[in-house]
């Protein structure tokens, strides 16, 4: 005898059907780790050979022009003689045993004291990308579409040889960095491969804060905020446990003074 219940079990498969199913969030996120994780594990040597690659590929497709006016614009500047001096007795004075316990207590303390928040860590993750490269690119490309095609150029070309002198000079000093040493040490996102010292996060925000902010023409204030985050961005180097403190300081001249050098090539636009 056949029930004239209607079949349940047929009901509750069409309705299954129906169900969208969920993103695979947590399959893309693991892709994009993997990429990530991929690019950590190119060696430095190769880095430096892509960086000149890319570098010469860049300085053969400026105009004529623009080298007229990088070559009538460079200038002798006490302040850059300072600059490169602090950054060479920075370098010095990671041979001094006394320099090393101080890096080690002041990174201790950013990157270990306290209590960490899941937030904080997130925006402190967030803030060191400003001194990313591929953000360098992006903000570049922006500038050139709203028509500052030379600003463009000259950023550009002062980011990749920014880059350049960091990677060979991190070849160079080759100093291991604070995660692979500091027992306990905590790594937020990512480890970066490679030699810690300049940090190159640190330089490129230095960079870009000395080489834009002048062109235009912000108001104390303003620039006074550009420079603050350029610090922030080298306080989370410290925190996500990628640099010391020496390595922020190193990077923070450097990038000044390559910044500096930009202004004066700038000048004559």
């Amino acid at each position: 005898m056949k029930s004239n219940k209607p079949d349940q079990s047929g009901t509750d498969n069409g309705h299954n059907a129906t169900k969208k199913s969920p993103l695979p969030v947590a399959k893309i996120r693991d892709a994009g780790q993997k990429i990530i994780t991929g690019i950590r594990h190119i060696p430095p040597l190769y880095w430096l050979i892509m960086v000149a690659i890319v570098l010469v590929s860049f300085l053969l497709m400026i105009p004529d022009y623009v080298w007229i006016i990088f070559s009538d614009a460079v200038k002798s500047q006490n302040s850059l003689l300072i600059l490169v001096l602090i950054f060479a007795l920075t370098a010095i004075s990671l041979v001094w045993s006394v320099g090393q316990r101080i890096d080690v207590w002041v990174f201790t303390y950013f990157n270990m004291h306290g209590r960490r928040r899941g937030w904080l860590d997130g925006t402190m993750l967030v803030l060191t990308q400003l001194g990313n490269g591929i953000f360098a690119m992006i903000l570049a490309t922006v500038l050139y579409f709203l028509g500052y095609h030379v600003l463009a150029y000259a950023f550009v070309l002062g980011t990749l040889s920014l880059w350049f002198v960091v990677e060979l000079i991190k070849m160079l000093i080759h100093r291991t960095r604070p995660y692979q040493k500091i027992e306990n040490s905590r790594i937020v996102g990512s480890p970066a491969r490679g030699s810690s010292f300049p940090s190159g996060h640190t330089s490129q925000s230095f960079f870009m804060a000395t080489f834009l902010l002048p062109y235009f023409h912000v108001n104390f204030f303003i620039g006074l905020a550009g420079y603050l985050l350029a610090f922030l961005v080298g306080i989370t180097r410290i925190y996500v446990g990628m640099h010391y403190p020496r390595d922020v300081l190193g990077g923070a001249m450097l990038g000044t003074a390559w910044g500096l050098l930009g202004v004066i090539l700038n000048n004559s636009f």
